[in-house]
């Protein structure tokens, strides 16, 4: 895991609308972000798409547990030499995080895969409540 304590290579902090026209703009960041890190010598294109997907239901579920439409999602990216932390921070009611099964994945029904997704395709992965907001943290090693 990389050291919180050296500053951190690149730096995003954006805050969007909770509205999902916003979703592709988040989707790109990821694969645009994966397309520029040095450090990785694993397969780009494959992360970026991660990326997009993990980022893209991050959003989705904090839009969707808003409690108002008028709500704003922060999402704050840092780059390590040899790890990326993705937070996804939102206002909604919140939810217990462990609490969601994993899916049927011959049985698909609507709910639980971006969640399936996000914990499959980052390294870690948790949601907490610090201070008025919830936060979604995902981590994902680049060496």
């Amino acid at each position: 895991m990389a050291s919180t304590n050296h500053q951190s290579k690149l730096r995003v902090d954006i805050t969007l609308p909770t509205q999902t026209r916003y979703l592709r703009l988040v989707g790109s960041i990821g694969e645009e972000l994966a397309q520029e890190l040095e450090t990785y010598n694993g397969d780009k294109d494959e992360l970026g798409y991660n990326l997009n997907l993990v980022l893209t239901e991050a959003m989705t579920n904090a839009i969707e547990h808003a409690s108002t439409p008028s709500k704003k999602v922060r999402i704050t990216i840092r780059v390590w030499r040899d790890e990326l932390c993705i937070r996804v921070y939102d206002k909604g009611d919140g939810f217990d995080f462990n609490a969601i099964p994993h899916p049927d994945l011959d049985n698909p029904t609507v709910g639980g895969l971006g969640i399936f997704f996000i914990k499959t395709l980052m390294d870690s992965a948790r949601y907490y409540k610090a201070e008025s907001s919830n936060i979604l943290e995902m981590r994902k090693r680049l060496n």
